[in-house]
């Protein structure tokens, strides 16, 4: 009796482990896009696997400011916003307005993206199916709400993963092919520091990603309680797979494409191609299209989040500064927020006409610019005497903190004299 009544209670605690995860897994489809799918792709194409621990390396120098956004809002029941605000309305004006130029460059960028993999399977120019992405993205998030969307990553990241292992694993099979003429090239050159810079910029996401990953927990705790050491293990999870399926697209990249002097197209739609293209030349012709829509869901997932988080934060953000209180408030200008978003990052979107690999290292680029600042406020917040000692980050997390503020200004005051001096 007492065994079946531990086994009940295990399995109990299981199906209550899996209902709370949901936040973690959204932050991972955010992240998981043009970072992964085209940065850590691009990096094993052409430097193979000499970038792979630098991919590692700067996903473990950003985790305390990412962490900050679970264990700040299961310590305390608020988002970082508030907690910004808390430590003084500056901090949220300037959080605020970094956050609308992300959130535009950002919305552009993925949406993009996603119209270039749409190009697959639609024959239409890109600027008219990113006005089609958008309206669809907008439809789901506007009719659907957070149950729907928290569903929804959780398929589209099983998928995604499972494919991409397949696909690693089998590339590993298949003998590398080098063009007789080929030489490799160091990714450590002046002429690369921008393509590093704008790597590490949207790897595994941008910082303000954090906020997100803060909102989405209170939206989940309004559906079911969360503990500490869910809400951690969410986080925790998402993070990891993040880092997982960057490798595994760069791994990609290195087994089929280096060493054939092939370089990825600027054109968005050459350059979904040629993605599909890694996939079918190792998993076989006939996958090429079932690869194309669980790639495009993917990308497609990311619009649909960038959107979302960026909207829900500067909607909590102007309702926080505004002192507008009443959900009708919150919800009328949330709504005007995702339409002013898109409609923005649409105008951005004709501006680069299809040039799809420029637009995204700006949009990369920008984000690591801003990242010291995100960096700094989330570190701030964590040592304040807003949270209880034993939730504040201890030894260890100041100190891995203080190394990533520096590494930041660091290679933040590098890229400038690169780009302007040199």
């Amino acid at each position: 009796m007492n065994k079946m009544s531990s086994t009940t209670k295990s399995t109990h605690g299981a199906y209550q482990l899996l209902r709370a995860m949901g936040p973690g897994l959204l932050m991972a489809a955010a992240a998981i896009g043009a970072s992964h799918l085209v940065a850590s792709t691009r990096a094993g194409a052409e430097f193979g696997w000499q970038l792979a621990w630098v991919i590692v390396a700067i996903n473990v120098i950003k985790y305390p400011f990412f962490a900050a956004g679970a264990r700040y809002t299961v310590a305390t029941g608020e988002s970082l916003l508030q907690g910004y605000y808390h430590q003084g309305r500056g901090y949220l004006v300037v959080f605020t307005l970094l956050n609308a130029v992300g959130a535009v460059a950002s919305t552009a960028g993925v949406t993009m993206l996603t119209s270039a993999m749409l190009t697959l399977f639609i024959p239409l120019s890109i600027d008219i199916l990113a006005l089609i992405v958008l309206f669809s993205s907008l439809a789901l998030i506007i009719f659907g709400h957070y149950r729907l969307l928290d569903k929804l990553s959780k398929v589209i990241m099983f998928a995604l993963t499972l494919t991409t292992l397949i696909a690693v694993a089998m590339a590993l099979n298949i003998p590398p092919v080098m063009s007789s003429d080929f030489v490799a090239v160091s990714p450590w050159q002046w002429a690369n520091i921008g393509f590093l810079v704008a790597m590490m910029g949207w790897m595994p996401a941008p910082i303000e990603v954090s906020v997100w990953n803060s909102l989405w927990l209170i939206e989940k705790q309004k559906q079911m309680p969360i503990s500490k050491k869910q809400a951690l293990l969410d986080f925790n999870l998402g993070y990891v797979l993040t880092i997982v399926i960057a490798l595994a697209f760069l791994s990609l990249g290195s087994l089929v494409m280096y060493g054939t002097n092939e370089t990825f197209s600027n054109s968005g739609a050459l350059f979904a191609n040629q993605i599909i293209d890694l996939y079918s030349n190792v998993m076989g012709g006939e996958s090429r299209y079932l690869i194309g829509v669980v790639a495009l869901l993917c990308i497609f997932s990311t619009t649909v989040t960038v959107i979302d988080g960026y909207s829900r934060s500067l909607a909590e953000s102007w309702a926080l500064l505004t002192h507008y209180s009443k959900d009708n408030h919150k919800i009328v200008g949330l709504t005007g927020i995702r339409i002013s978003i898109s409609v923005l990052g649409l105008f951005i979107i004709l501006f680069f006409q299809g040039a799809l690999l420029p637009l995204l290292e700006f949009v990369m680029i920008l984000a690591f610019i801003t990242t010291t600042v995100f960096a700094a406020l989330n570190f701030k917040l964590m040592i304040s005497p807003q949270l209880a000692v034993e939730d504040r980050f201890g030894p260890l997390m100041k100190l891995w903190s203080w190394v990533g503020v520096l590494y930041f200004v660091g290679f933040s005051v590098l890229f400038i004299y690169w780009k302007f001096f040199q």
